[in-house]
């Protein structure tokens, strides 16, 4: 599953790791969802849309 996390974040201006204390995760699960190595929980999901005011779809997407 592909994402826009990293351009998301980039935008903000926040480091994989400030990301990380938002969500109260690791920079390492930042750094795995952004390359698309690991798909976040629902939880996460749902926490990182709120956070970016955006919805799962547009976050997540598969590229076909």
């Amino acid at each position: 599953m592909n994402n826009i996390i990293r351009q998301l974040r980039g935008e903000c201006g926040w480091s994989q790791a400030d990301l990380a204390d938002q969500l109260e995760v690791s920079r390492q699960t930042i750094n795995a969802i952004e390359t698309g190595r690991y798909d976040p929980s629902l939880p996460l999901a749902f926490a990182l849309a709120k956070l970016f005011g955006k919805s799962i779809e547009t976050l997540f997407f598969v590229e076909e």
